[in-house]
Parts: C-alpha cells; sequence; structure tokens
C-alpha cells in the first residue's frame, strides 16, 4: 500500500459526516466532499441519496467531475423546484464551503469588506440559510487559514448557533480542514475534535483567528485498506482530491 495522503485522510472524515444519516439527499460542495459522499454511499450508508449534481438522483454517480451523460444509473429525476421541498422537508444533508467562518459557526460567502461597498464580490448567500435552518449542515475547508477562520464575518450566510434561537432545525454538525476535524461545545463554540495525522495543535491555532479549545483533540482516523481502494480506484481514479488537498501539504 502506498503512504496515505492528507487528501484520503479528509475524504474518509467526510465520508464519516454522512455515516449515521440514513436515508437522506447528500448535498456536497467541493471535490472531497463528493469524495466523502460517494465513500459513504459505497460503505457505512447505502441508504444515502445521491444526486450527479444537476438533474439526477443516481444510483451509481457518474465519475467524479463529471454528469449522469457520462455514466453511471439515473435513479429518478429532480428538477431544482422539488429541491426546495427536500430542504424543507429535512431530508438533506449539506456540506457547503465556507469563505469565512467564527467561532459560533457563522458562515460567509457573499462578500468580503463592508456588504455596502465590498473589496470582494463572492458567489452570494445562495442556499445558506435555508440549509442551516431545515437540516444538519458541515462545512467543508481547503486551507485552514486566519483568512478563513476569523472573529466576526463580514456577512452572515449560514446561521450561527449565537443567532439560532427559535430555529427548530438549526443543526450544525462538524467543519472539516486540511488540518484537522472541528465540532462544537455545549456553549456553541468550535472547538477541535480530531488533528490529522501530522498536525499540531499549535499549528490550528496559529491558522484560526481566534481562540479555539485543542486540548481534548484525539487523531483523525485513516482509512481502511477498502475504503482507500474504493477512494483510489473507483472513485477517484484521476486524483482531483489531490488539487484541493496537495500531497506536499
Amino acid at each position: 500500500m502506498t503512504e496515505i495522503t492528507r487528501a484520503e485522510v479528509c475524504a474518509v472524515a467526510c465520508a464519516d459526516v454522512w455515516r449515521d444519516a440514513g436515508e437522506v439527499l447528500a448535498h456536497a460542495v467541493g471535490v472531497l466532499p463528493s469524495i466523502g459522499a460517494r465513500l459513504a454511499r459505497l460503505t457505512t450508508n447505502p441508504d444515502l441519496v445521491l444526486t450527479d449534481g444537476e438533474a439526477y438522483f443516481m444510483s451509481e454517480p457518474p465519475p467524479l467531475g463529471r454528469t449522469a451523460a457520462d455514466g453511471g444509473v439515473i435513479e429518478g429525476w429532480v428538477p431544482y423546484r422539488r429541491v426546495f421541498d427536500i430542504v424543507a422537508s429535512g431530508r438533506r444533508q449539506s456540506m457547503m464551503g465556507a469563505s469565512q467562518i467564527d467561532r459560533y459557526g457563522n458562515q460567509n460567502i457573499s462578500l468580503i469588506g463592508d456588504w455596502r461597498r465590498p473589496k470582494r464580490q463572492l458567489i452570494g448567500v445562495r442556499g445558506a440559510p435555508g440549509n442551516t435552518a431545515n437540516h444538519r449542515t458541515d462545512y467543508w475547508v481547503a486551507r485552514h487559514s486566519p483568512k478563513v477562520f476569523v472573529e466576526k464575518v463580514d456577512m452572515v450566510c449560514g446561521v450561527g448557533n449565537d443567532r439560532a434561537e427559535g430555529i427548530r432545525f438549526h443543526h450544525l454538525g462538524v467543519v472539516i480542514t486540511d488540518l484537522a476535524v472541528l465540532d462544537y461545545a455545549e456553549d456553541g463554540l468550535l472547538r477541535v475534535r480530531s488533528l490529522h495525522p501530522g498536525v499540531t495543535p499549535e499549528e490550528v491555532r496559529r491558522g484560526t483567528g481566534f481562540d479555539i479549545d485543542t486540548s481534548d483533540a484525539a487523531e483523525t482516523r485513516l482509512p481502511n485498506e477498502a475504503e482507500l481502494r474504493l477512494v483510489r480506484e473507483v472513485i477517484d481514479p484521476r486524483r482531483l482530491r489531490e488539487r484541493e488537498v496537495p500531497v506536499t501539504r
């Protein structure tokens, strides 16, 4: 077996997010979350519902980065309007990205700077408010840095724990980065659940723009042989995972 890469550690950490989710629609934004959802479907959660990212439920998804026209087995049609019904029903679980995220899990993907005159326009609020109000939402951050983990986000898109009063189905899960897996303490604050092999607590603290608890951090689990084979040979033979988390990191 060749050496396990950081990207492969991140892939199984993402897969574990859907381990106990049951029959829900997986919404995975990014290469590593997409690998994780496919890996979960093939291992720990065969009831997980996948799509081609456009308009179809897939019993067997197409090759990573391609659509149903390029392969896979179509299970049903899911036009965009139906996704809103699924979101509102809670039968969905999302792993989104975050351009900024604060200590309470407030997420920003819309802009950088003053919203009235931003320095950078990003992708917009998108579905983040609805996701965080209706079902579990996790985050994937490919570069753990103080520019992402900030004291205060410039705009709240995904609702954090300090703003969730009265939101019945608010459920933030974990934040997975190229350095660690973070979750939330009872007071709603982010903390480090596990460090990826070779990562030190100081690296995570240095990459975080606010104080974060690393005292109970374990080590993120390694993929087993079956998981490695699926990632390398079935799900991502083109090694697209290494574009998000390079081997040199």
